[in-house]
């Protein structure tokens, strides 16, 4: 949603490198892309002069004019005020001091009301409440039924004792629900209510009654981020007709500019709390505008990808599989079924190209991560499954009939199950490289990054020994020497000038006996 604006804002960074002072006309020139840019994304332009003027009354001051790299403030400049516009620090859900906690959501139909109810209360689920849904749309076709098969997806309880379908009362159905949380003692109750196609005053009063029936501690406003500024308008008209809380931002994975998530917070001066990026019941989390902002300039959101992680990966799995490569063996013992393992485990954190793209700089190679396959994982799953036991622990045992009948098994081509092989052996060699502090292989010259020719060390050839002479008489006549000298030393005392003693009648000096 934010690739262009994230491309235009780069555009105009890599303009001021290499500058070591900025003037008043760079600055002007800079605020004038940055507005472009804003505009072009669908900010609203209130948003756009405050935004503007700000970042062009810092740029003037202190902190850039005397910064040691002032392309580098500018741009620590514009990150700040984007987490300000975008709401500040990350509000979180306030719970009562009672259950259950009573969350209402509110919106135009077809922003993902429903759907959305099931993705917070899997989220509750997560966190360890136990949400109830309930079913307060009783005016779209099947929307009873819809939030009915959502909540069982999502694997929590839903309260609709009313068909819907234009039949019951919406109140009675929200005042209902209360009691029937405490009886089966829900913590969250989560009402989806109806929405319509526009602003109308029959929306508004329904909103309001069912409002003034429950109670709720939280009215989040479910906003479709794609319907740029007419979400801005919605949003305000509901905050004077029914009042809400927090603004929770759907299908914030469009194509469509994303200027209505810039603006809504400024707007409204009521924070985003949630937004939803995916089609996916697990693709829900909370709102942070720091890492919003952070992936607007294209400085990744490592935090966020290190969550997912953690939420997927066990701790022990993940330690078991360490130790593995971290054996003696090199990391023979890291098996293909260890490897699909993994693989899998990176399928469960969502798209390839979504968590590549969490990754600091990735914008610059948007294109290229946008045309990954997906299918590429299921084919190389496919593989390692048609092998048998013995190949999976053992893959060196796979010959030209074994890889025939592999591919046969999996629908491939012979030489993609010799591919998937020689890279398994590559990928095991570095994983285990690096699992045993090596660093990457094939970086010369580095230091602490292991592998590699590099700059070597000069060899020490090991000493000679003295040589003796050919003459015999020579010969005899130095051994005969080299006799004499022993003899003195020994005369003379032992090494360090100790006088030299029988050792069955040696005995340390009283100097030496004191530390034994």
């Amino acid at each position: 949603m934010f690739d262009t604006l994230s491309d235009r804002l780069s555009a105009t960074f890599k303009n001021l490198r290499g500058k070591g002072r900025l003037s008043e006309a760079d600055i002007d020139a800079t605020a004038r892309e940055i507005r472009i840019a804003l505009l072009e994304a669908d900010v609203a332009l209130p948003v756009v002069r405050a935004f503007i003027a700000n970042v062009k009354e810092r740029a003037r001051g202190v902190e850039v004019s005397q910064a040691l790299n002032p392309a580098q403030q500018v741009v620590k400049i514009v990150n700040e005020e984007l987490v300000a516009i975008l709401g500040g620090e990350t509000r979180r859900l306030r719970f009562a001091k009672t259950a259950p906690t009573v969350i209402m959501l509110a919106g135009l139909q077809g922003a993902g009301k429903t759907t959305l109810a099931g993705k917070l209360g899997l989220w509750l689920k997560g966190q360890g409440h136990s949400p109830l849904l309930v079913a307060c749309d009783l005016q779209r076709p099947n929307a009873v039924n819809q939030l009915s098969v959502v909540a069982e997806r999502a694997g929590v309880a839903v309260y609709a004792p009313e068909p819907g379908n234009g039949v019951g009362d919406p109140v009675q159905v929200a005042k209902d629900s209360i009691e029937f949380a405490k009886a089966k003692v829900h913590d969250i109750v989560i009402v989806d209510t109806a929405g319509r196609l526009g602003i109308d005053q029959e929306l508004m009063q329904q909103a309001a009654d069912i409002r003034d029936a429950v109670s709720p501690d939280e009215i989040l406003f479910v906003v479709d981020a794609m319907i740029g500024q007419d979400a801005v308008n919605t949003a305000e008209a509901f905050r004077d007709g029914v009042g809400f809380d927090g603004v929770v931002l759907s299908k914030l994975d469009g194509d469509a500019r994303g200027g209505a998530a810039l603006s809504i917070a400024h707007v409204t001066g009521k924070q985003i709390m949630f937004a939803s990026n995916g089609e996916k019941l697990e693709d829900f989390d909370a709102f942070h505008p720091d890492r919003m902002a952070s992936r607007i300039l294209d400085m990744g959101d490592l935090l966020t990808l290190i969550e997912q992680a953690e939420k997927t990966f066990s701790q022990e799995e993940a330690a078991k599989m360490a130790s593995k490569l971290q054996s003696s063996k090199g990391g023979k013992d890291f098996t293909l079924d260890d490897f699909l393992a993994q693989m899998e485990q990176v399928r469960k954190m969502g798209s390839i190209s979504k968590l590549l793209g969490m990754l600091p700089g990735m914008g610059q190679i948007k294109d290229q991560i946008n045309n990954i396959d997906e299918r590429d994982i299921d084919r190389t799953a496919a593989i390692i499954k048609s092998m048998t036991p013995k190949e999976r622990s053992e893959p060196t045992i796979i010959n030209g009939s074994r890889r025939a009948r592999i591919a046969k098994g999996s629908g491939v081509e012979v030489s993609a199950v010799k591919s998937l092989v020689e890279r398994f052996f590559e990928a095991r060699k570095m994983m285990s490289k690096m699992a045993q502090g090596g660093g990457m292989p094939g970086m010369p010259g580095m230091p602490g990054m292991g592998g590699g020719p590099g700059r070597q060390k000069k060899q020490v050839k090991p000493a000679k020994g003295k040589r003796k002479s050919g003459n015999p008489m020579k010969r005899k006549a130095e051994e005969a020497a080299a006799a004499e000298r022993r003899e003195q030393a020994a005369a003379q005392g032992g090494a360090f000038g100790l006088p030299a003693q029988d050792d069955k009648n040696f005995e340390l000096p009283d100097e030496f006996k004191k530390f034994m």
